[in-house]
């Protein structure tokens, strides 16, 4: 099952945060150095070597990650759920674990609950992004991790004026932070199932009068498209990925047999 959470190991990391249980799999470490290198390798000089670039990184994208997984955790407490926290090689997960409600079940929880858990975590990252990004911006300097981004986001005039960092580090890091911060929760709004973007899909679709297999439609095709794009620029691995979620989503239509009614 895809974005299922990974079995435990005795190299996990484990504590508690706001009350959160969370495990860091040794996955995500891995998951960190596939993702990573080849921006490591960008940053480093004779005085930056790669390994400290490389455990800058894997602690940005895991404060990064968390801080998204914490904005499903702090909607789930808000409507009586209690949850756990996963990190992995796929990113994180918020495990619904048991209701502090007497007589409600998880399973029961409405649409429109469902909408704002969803569009929690997505929220919760890009609003750290963008507190990183102000103060970048009230220093003086531009936010140089718009570049790596694609054109509809690395040409904002206003993110990419301003005077260079001068220390090679500190452009790193702020880089490390922005750039999945902004790109992970925008991949993740994508209307494609199970991402959070399909989940508030459906839940738009279903609060409007439509039904779960319309939502799946949508997932197919947005799947398909980004699968395209992603081939036809460079991301293979990408376009692997929403190939396989595209999939996935046509299989769940398969028992429902009714389309779009």
């Amino acid at each position: 099952m895809l974005l299922s959470e990974p079995p435990e190991t005795a190299y996990d990391i484990r504590f508690t945060l706001l009350g959160f249980p969370v495990r860091i799999a040794v996955t995500f470490w891995l998951g960190a150095v596939v993702f990573g290198y080849s921006l490591c390798r960008f940053f480093s000089s004779e005085e930056l070597g790669v390994g400290p670039l490389m455990i800058a990184w894997a602690l940005c994208l895991l404060v990064s990650i968390l801080i998204h997984e914490l904005g499903h955790a702090l909607a789930f407490r808000h409507y009586g759920i209690q949850s756990s926290i996963v990190l992995y090689h796929f990113g994180g997960l918020a495990i619904p674990t048991s209701t502090y409600t007497p007589g409600r079940s998880i399973a029961r929880i409405g649409e429109k609950e469902q909408l704002i858990i969803s569009a929690a975590g997505p929220a919760f990252q890009l609003l750290s992004a963008l507190l990183v990004i102000v103060a970048v911006k009230l220093a003086g300097f531009e936010v140089s991790a718009f570049r790596w981004m694609p054109a509809f986001l690395a040409n904002l005039p206003w993110v990419t004026e301003g005077a260079v960092m001068d220390s090679r580090g500190m452009l790193a890091l702020v880089t490390f932070y922005i750039l999945p911060s902004v790109l992970w929760a925008l991949l993740n709004l994508v209307p494609v199932w199970p991402l959070d973007g399909g989940r508030i899909a459906r839940s738009l679709i279903v609060i409007n009068g439509g039904t779960v297999a319309q939502s799946l439609w949508v997932s197919v095709i947005c799947s398909g498209l980004l699968a395209f794009y992603a081939f036809n620029h460079g991301q293979p691995m990408m376009g692997v990925f929403f190939l396989m979620f595209g999939f996935s989503s046509y299989q769940m239509l398969n028992p429902m047999n009714n389309g779009w009614r």
